[in-house]
């Protein structure tokens, strides 16, 4: 049976909504799966550029810690260092203070015999030498004249050796010098430096770690005090 008109363009019309439909079925199937693969890719790039920044802030911060250790390091070392140097000040202060001491000696006359007779004696024995030439500051050289006889005796005494004794004219100590004596031989190639400040500076070698504890207490750090 023939279809009219009207019917044909009713199945067409039908035809055109189901395919119309299929259409609006399918694109909005497309565009779901489109947003659902924009929003993988959207969280994939968001978590591996977070991911890049929080490497670069912690990288960041280990830098920063790193260079804070370094700038503490730094500082203590500076610390530590003008300690040192404060506490070397106060050692050497109070060897200079030993040695201002140490030069009032020569003011008392009779103490300050002895102390040369003993110097001078002390020093032979060290050198052991037949002919001694004396070199004291030019206001001791009478003074070193005087006592040659008795140093001469006492050395004699106890080495069983002569010594001759002569006191150097034409070269003497600093006027500066707290006092001593220097004694050479073998035409000046043998020298024996027996000043107060010779002295002072061999006995300040031996104690300055002592005058340190005594001042600043012992170092902790220190394993041996020999």
């Amino acid at each position: 049976m023939a279809l009219s008109d009207a019917d044909v363009r009713k199945q067409i019309k039908h035809m055109m909504a189901f395919i119309e439909q299929e259409a609006n079925e399918k694109a909005e199937e497309i565009d779901a799966k489109a947003e659902e693969e924009f929003n993988i890719e959207k969280g994939r790039l968001v978590q591996q550029q977070r991911l890049k920044i929080m490497e670069y802030y912690e990288k960041k911060e280990k830098q920063v810690e790193l260079q804070k250790k370094i700038q503490s390091s730094n500082m203590l070392n500076q610390a530590r260092l003008k300690v040192l140097k404060v506490r070397e000040d106060h050692v050497r202060n109070c060897l200079d203070e030993a040695r201002k001491r140490l030069a009032d000696i020569a003011h008392d006359r009779a103490r300050y015999t002895e102390v040369l007779k003993l110097l001078i004696i002390q020093a032979l024995y060290q050198l052991m030498e037949h002919n001694v030439l004396l070199r004291v500051r030019q206001m001791d050289v009478p003074l070193v004249e005087s006592i040659l006889g008795e140093v001469q005796d006492n050395y004699k005494a106890v080495s069983k050796k002569d010594v001759i004794l002569k006191v150097d004219t034409d070269n003497f100590l600093s006027a500066d010098s707290c006092g001593g004596v220097d004694l050479l031989a073998g035409r000046g190639r043998i020298k024996i430096s027996n000043t107060l400040e010779s002295r002072l500076e061999l006995i300040a070698q031996q104690l300055v770690p002592e005058v340190r504890s005594a001042l600043f207490g012992s170092n902790p750090n220190r394993k041996f005090t020999d």
